[in-house]
This record gives C-alpha cells, sequence and structure tokens, in this order.
C-alpha cells in the first residue's frame, strides 16, 4: 500500500508525537478533525500503522549500556528460526537479517558490561549461531524515530 500526501502528514505528525489531537493535525495539514480520524482508523485498518507507542530513554529504566551484535548463523539458518530464538531476551531492541558477511545485527541494551557479556555469551551459545562480533555504543549521534519518508 503506497500512502498518499496527506496520509504521509498524518503519519509524521504522529510519529511525532501520538498523543496529539486530531484536530490539531487536522489544522496542520488543512483537515477537519473527524477526516483525520477516518484516515488515521483506515491507515490501521489497511495496516499502514501498526500501533502507537512512547519512546522511553533506556538510562531511565536502568539500561545504560548499548551495544550491537553481528550473528553468524550455521547453514541453513531460517529468519524464522533467529526470530524465534532472540525473542527470549528481554534486552534485544532490535533484530534484522542483514546483506555482508553477517546474517543478522542484534541491537542489545544491558544494565552495565557484565550485563552485555551476559547477554552476548547466552546469544552465542544458542543452537543456531556458528559465531558472533560484536561493539559497544560509546554514544549515540542520531536516532530517528519518525515513519516514513523525511519531509
Amino acid at each position: 500500500m503506497r500512502l498518499n500526501e496527506l496520509d504521509e502528514r498524518i503519519v509524521h505528525a504522529l510519529a511525532e508525537d501520538a498523543r496529539r489531537s486530531y484536530a490539531d493535525i487536522g489544522a496542520e495539514i488543512g483537515l477537519s478533525a473527524p477526516a483525520v480520524k477516518r484516515r488515521v482508523d483506515r491507515l490501521r485498518a489497511e495496516g499502514a500503522i501498526t500501533g502507537f507507542t512512547v519512546r522511553v530513554d533506556p538510562a531511565a529504566l536502568g539500561w545504560e549500556t548499548e551495544g550491537f551484535i553481528e550473528l553468524y548463523c550455521r547453514r541453513n539458518t531460517s529468519p524464522e528460526a533467529i526470530h524465534r530464538g532472540l525473542s527470549r531476551y528481554p534486552e534485544v531492541a532490535s533484530a534484522s537479517t542483514v546483506t555482508g558477511e553477517a546474517d543478522a545485527l542484534v541491537q542489545i541494551f544491558a544494565s552495565d558490561m557484565r550485563h552485555f557479556e551476559r547477554v552476548l555469551e547466552r546469544i552465542a551459545g544458542e543452537p543456531f549461531v556458528e559465531r558472533t562480533k560484536s561493539v559497544l555504543v560509546l554514544s549515540p549521534l542520531l536516532r530517528r524515530f519518525s515513519s516514513g519518508a523525511p519531509s
């Protein structure tokens, strides 16, 4: 499904602040509040909008250490098997299959270095994992949370 310009503007507005009122969004993009609501309802029904959430600073929850793990998997490991294996770890913030030498890239948040090391060891011990390579984040430089193409 491809979004039209008004739908994209609504999605951008909600991505910036999902608590904005339909009236506020409508005033910004030139629609009435009921028209914005109808569009949002349609976008949800069609699966373009998959939910609403809150963004929390991981450090506020005690997750002070961030890192990425490259996974090198055993032959014939499916993305579904990787997903099943990683979904058990609350420290996994995101995981994606990737191009290049690694099979997947996993973003981890941990309370400290020891915690990160324990998670890394547990993931490395998964039956589908052949080897890992990890890097730690020193300073996050840029994070974008809005949906869709930049406006």
